[in-house]
């Protein structure tokens, strides 16, 4: 553990222990955790992303800075932030506290790693025979069907759904291996989703950018959907689970559960309108390029029809 003063600030993640202090502004800072799986993870990533573009830069190639930091220190940070601060700690004994942990991991992490184009770091760095494999990955019908829009947007908008009106939430605060595991998968299908939408590293399938406008409109209103149907429930989520907690701090069963499904709905369109945001950027950087492209070339069939006319009125 760390920070001082924490006795029970952080139990078993997901274990059923009861929380004893309360969540406070100064243990939002003090109150974090040693969650292994995550940290492994984050480790592991982060470690052979910054090898890649070491050896990129070694060997005189460029690669940029920015891009490092989006993957590791946006990316892998608010992974991180998301699973082993005070987040993570009581992840388990506040349902809005989770509600911040599932938007984080499920739409602002996988943002941050597409925009890391760790796929294009990964051709560029490794060995032949890595390349080969990367790009069969790539190229495989699990891969084609996996970020095929209709299917990864499925499992996007249907994620939410199928864990908070089923007994799946339920599940994963009593099984810390399931609660780990519903972490991972929160970022997998956000990243299934976002990263061939912002298209900065070789997907199977490439999507002009209209479609891909279309796309964000479509998913948008259904965590505002989903936050309205929490708030407006009068039955209570996993009620055993935090009726056994037996917490005499912070706000009610009901209020809880009222300001999750608020924090579903407000940072759903709010994340979804910045990505909104980010591929019109694209799309009119990519209309400019093709614009510049198109100029050059009807100059060149100009010089050429120049040339040849100069030709003919030769004597």
């Amino acid at each position: 553990m760390f920070g001082t003063g924490v006795e029970a600030t952080i139990l078993a993640h997901g274990g059923g222990s009861e929380q004893t202090d309360p969540l406070t502004p100064g243990r939002l800072f003090t109150a974090w955790g040693l969650d292994w799986l995550p940290l492994l993870i984050a480790v592991v990533a982060g470690g052979l992303y910054l090898y890649g573009a070491h050896r990129l830069r070694a060997r005189g190639d460029r690669w940029s800075r920015w891009r490092s930091l989006l993957f590791v220190g946006l990316g892998l940070g608010t992974f991180l932030v998301a699973t082993e601060s005070a987040i993570g700690a009581y992840d388990d004994t506040l349902f809005w506290d989770h509600m911040v942990q599932h938007m984080i991991l499920n739409m602002v992490t996988p943002v941050f790693l597409a925009l890391g184009a760790p796929i294009t770091l990964g051709l560029r760095t490794l060995p032949r025979r890595g390349r080969r494999v990367l790009l069969a990955v790539l190229h495989s019908r699990v891969a084609k069907a996996l970020t095929f829009p209709v299917v990864s947007g499925f499992l996007f908008v249907a994620t939410p759904f199928a864990l908070y009106l089923t007994g799946w939430y339920e599940a994963t605060l009593r099984h810390p291996l399931l609660h780990d595991f519903t972490h991972l998968h929160f970022v997998l299908v956000g990243c299934l989703w976002f990263w061939p939408l912002l298209s900065l590293d070789p997907m199977p399938l490439r999507l002009p950018h209209p479609l891909r406008l279309m796309a964000i409109f479509v998913t948008m209103p259904f965590h505002a959907f989903l936050g309205v149907a929490i708030m407006s429930s009068h039955k209570i989520i996993a009620r055993d689970w935090y009726a056994g907690l037996h917490r005499g701090w912070g706000p009610s069963l009901a209020s809880d559960q009222n300001t999750a499904g608020a924090i579903l709905w407000a940072t759903g369109d709010l994340v979804g309108l910045i990505v909104l945001g980010s591929l019109f950027v694209q799309w009119s950087r990519a209309s400019e390029r093709e614009a510049v492209r198109e100029d050059r070339r009807l100059d060149r069939l100009e010089a050429e029809d120049a040339a040849r006319a100069r030709v003919r009125s030769r004597p």
